[in-house]
């Protein structure tokens, strides 16, 4: 199993170990995420599932009211917040345990999160797309998820010209890396962003040298739940994509990644356990 250089993150004063990887539960607060079933539409539904991913194993929700599947329709920032914060509120007083992350690219949208309870903050543009972003995030000394992603959502499918793909994707990485602990930020997690600025063989080349991200010295996030590269080179839908979701989700273990960004809980938490099991990691967290 290929290591990371560190394996813990402080949240609030607590050291959260990472040495045992964490499952990540997604909660949709939008109308028109890729999956449907995912979409959370009422504070009783955010209750019941929060509730359910808990019970089946997660760690961590990510809470998030902009869909940034490809070609989705804009948000404005204020009923991006609007969506997001009561649900993080309301997160953050009925499970007190919980660790909450806002998935959000907007640096006002993070600051109402943080000041709500969230205690991660999950970039999916890395800080392209708010200035303010990297100095908002060393403000408020929460973890901070720099995805890759190039563009925006609505354009991200038509920039996926790469002269050495995994090279050239853990640079521009690297350069942000740089700029945030220059920032002062002090915990950093790096997702790669698979299907955002890839093509679907990119995504699986990606897949295949996913160690090669250790370079950088950060935790790994890994989410690709249902996603395109699975449902469509099966030929199935999203709904149809839990299988192909959890293999690949085990060889993301095997490349040693710290969290697993999912829809489904119960799967994802089996996989980790069993991925222990045959690695012989005595397990720590996961129960």
């Amino acid at each position: 199993m290929a290591q990371v250089s560190k394996k813990t993150i402080k949240i609030q004063g607590r050291l959260v170990d990472l040495s045992v990887p964490q499952v990540m539960g997604i909660l949709n607060i939008t109308p028109d995420s890729f999956y449907s079933a995912s979409r959370t539409e009422s504070m009783d539904e955010v209750t019941d599932k929060a509730g359910k991913m808990l019970e089946d194993g997660a760690s961590m929700l990510d809470v998030g009211g902009y869909s940034t599947r490809p070609g989705a329709k804009e948000v404005g920032i204020e009923e991006e917040t609007e969506r997001v914060v009561p649900v993080i509120a309301h997160l953050n007083k009925y499970f007190p345990e919980l660790i909450i992350s806002v998935d959000t690219f907007r640096s006002k949208v993070a600051r109402e999160s943080v000041l709500n309870g969230a205690h991660i903050i999950n970039d999916v543009s890395g800080g392209i797309l708010d200035d303010e972003m990297f100095e908002t995030v060393a403000e408020l000394g929460t973890p901070y998820i720099l995805m890759h992603m190039r563009g925006t959502p609505q354009t991200m499918s038509k920039l996926t010209d790469y002269d050495l793909l995994v090279p050239r994707i853990i640079h521009e990485l690297q350069e942000k890396l740089i700029r945030l602990r220059e920032a002062g930020v002090p915990d950093i997690i790096i997702d790669p962003g698979f299907g955002f600025a890839k093509t679907i063989p990119q995504n699986f080349s990606l897949m295949k040298n996913l160690s090669e991200f250790h370079k950088l010295g950060c935790p790994l996030l890994v989410g690709i739940s249902r996603k395109g590269m699975i449902y469509n080179t099966l030929k199935i839908t999203a709904a149809d994509a839990l299988n192909g979701t959890t293999i690949l989700n085990t060889i993301s273990l095997q490349q040693g990644a710290s969290i697993l960004r999912v829809h489904d809980v119960k799967p994802a938490v089996e996989a980790v356990k069993l991925w222990m099991a045959t690695s012989g990691i005595n397990e720590k967290i996961v129960n």
